[in-house]
């Protein structure tokens, strides 16, 4: 144990020391508060400062914690889901640590992946711009009891240091919201929506109701449609075409802003039944993750229903018109009986026209409007120009590319692996079948060599059907031919054409018609 004179003599030591160290600051600041520049000195203080500060708060940390902030996130807003929890519990399903000993695990029939999500009180470490952030899930259990009534609640506390609040609030939130809506939209089903702009209420057509019983909607179902670029039978060079088309289109926003046009796309997909124009439009929509809404303008009957149904569609969509050539007759925009007060009560092409390229078209960025239709030459030109149907693809019979891919997706088989390969591709380039009378044959069988023989027998009696009506076709025209040469080379021999000949019988006729003027000059008559 220490005396009291040594540590009176310790004592006096360390003051010495501290007194001593005290002045050599003092005289330091003073010499640099003379010597140095105010300028320099706060560049020096601003900028090396805070990095000797923490320098040296490492060597002696301080008991002191910073102060905390907490955040509680409700599950509402009011009546209302609270945007901010629901994107946080997508955001932190990606922060959970693979070691976490408890977590939530949940499946819904529609959901193609197991979900994990947070359970009571287990802490979820981030780190935002240099600063570290905590999250907790809370739930308080209902307590329906007469004295302590409590209703159930669920919430998320983010805790952070208090001088970063700010930085949370403005920048950090901002990026939940931003993070959680890209992996809703990646993991969310494409959704096949129904338009419908009336109700019919029973009676006639004037039994429509045009006012607020439009709803624009029936509904959708979710697109579980199989269709990719890859299994689609196309030629490669076109599908390539189409797929840098659409990764052009969706990266293009400040493009179409800068340029002054609206954010959305055209495209016209037109050949025989069969060919795939559907399958494609399923591509697109799987490829983009974008929403398609099936618009029936038979089942229109007014500019306002089309109005209706646009104001309903979601941005990031696909819009399909099926069959334009074969649509309900629309009145002719160059129609000058049309008075602009009934231009809202009929289906004009104006109306369509300002949908797809007018003011209307603005209402919603990152759109798609495709039409397909079997019959390009009956559309109406003024549809089929750029900037209403951009990108015009034919869907044609099925070539030999085609029928590769299709054998691969239906059957697992590659051109090098089959003999039958070769036949079938000089058949399929004789006579024109669709991809999907070539799909249908795949099918038949699941024993590839039985399947291919089957496609091969039908290639064979397309093949001898199409000689077949060849040579009819040469046998009526050289009928023709031949009818067409007596006609034009019959002989006359009184020099009158051959209507003449058969309608008076050439000369006999001119006979009679001289022995008849010659009696009536006499007095004779018919009669007589």
């Amino acid at each position: 144990m220490q005396s009291f004179v040594e540590v009176q003599s310790m004592a006096t030591r360390y003051f010495s020391a501290y007194a001593s160290m005290a002045a050599t600051v003092m005289l330091f600041r003073s010499i640099a508060n003379d010597a140095i520049p105010q300028p320099i000195r706060s560049f020096f203080l601003y900028t090396v400062g805070p990095y000797l500060l923490r320098l040296l708060r490492q060597f002696f940390p301080s008991s002191d914690k910073p102060e905390r902030t907490t955040l509680v996130v409700d599950e509402k807003a009011g009546l209302l889901p609270n945007q901010i929890y629901e994107s946080a519990e997508i955001y932190l399903q990606t922060k959970l640590r693979p070691d976490s000993d408890r977590l939530r695990v949940h499946k819904t029939a529609k959901q193609k992946t197991i979900t994990l999500g947070l359970v009571q009180n287990l802490p979820v470490e981030d780190r935002f711009a240099g600063f570290d952030l905590t999250w907790q899930f809370v739930h308080v259990e209902p307590d329906h009891s007469s004295e302590n009534y409590r209703q159930e609640k669920r919430y998320f506390e983010l805790s952070f240091d208090k001088s970063n609040r700010e930085t949370v609030v403005n920048d950090y939130l901002p990026v939940v919201l931003l993070r959680a809506k890209e992996i809703k939209e990646k993991d969310r089903p494409v959704r096949l929506y129904s338009t419908s702009t009336r109700q019919y209420s029973g009676g006639s057509e004037d039994d429509y109701d045009y006012g607020a019983g439009r709803s624009g909607m029936l509904g959708y179902v979710n697109l579980d449609h199989p269709a990719t670029f890859e299994t689609l039978a196309m030629d490669p060079g076109l599908k390539r075409a189409v797929i840098e088309d659409l990764d052009r289109f969706v990266r293009r926003k400040d493009y179409y802003r800068r340029v002054g046009k609206a954010w959305k796309r055209g495209y016209l997909l037109y050949g025989p039944p069969g060919t795939g124009k559907s399958s494609l439009v399923a591509a697109m929509a799987n490829y983009l993750k974008f929403d398609v809404y099936d618009l029936e303008l038979t089942g229109m009957y007014s500019n306002m229903d089309l109005r209706t149904m646009l104001l309903n569609t979601n941005n990031r969509s696909i819009v399909v018109i099926e069959d334009i050539d074969c649509s309900r007759q629309m009145q002719s925009r160059n129609c000058r009986n049309l008075q602009e007060s009934q231009e809202d009560e009929q289906l004009t092409l104006s109306g369509l026209l300002n949908f797809i390229d007018g003011l209307w078209s603005t209402c919603g960025d990152e759109r798609i409007i495709v039409f397909t239709t079997n019959h390009k030459e009956k559309i109406d030109p003024a549809l089929l120009r750029p900037g209403r149907m951009d990108m015009h693809i034919h869907m044609g019979y099925c070539t030999a590319q085609g029928f590769e891919t299709l054998a691969k997706n239906y059957l697992g088989v590659v051109e090098d692996h089959h003999p039958m390969f070769g036949e079938i591709k000089d058949l399929i380039g004789e006579v024109e079948i669709t991809p999907a009378e070539v799909a249908e044959h795949l099918m038949r069988n699941e024993d590839a060599d039985m399947a291919l023989e089957g496609v091969v027998d039908l290639l064979k009696k397309k093949r001898d059907e199409k000689i077949n009506n060849g040579r009819t076709e040469d046998k009526n025209k050289s009928k023709d031919d031949d009818g067409a040469d007596c006609e034009e080379n019959k002989i006359d021999p009184s020099g009158y054409g051959h209507d003449e000949f058969a309608n008076g019988y050439g000369p006999l006729n001119e006979i009679a018609n001289i022995c008849a003027a010659a009696l009536s000059g006499c007095g004779y008559s018919d009669e007589d």
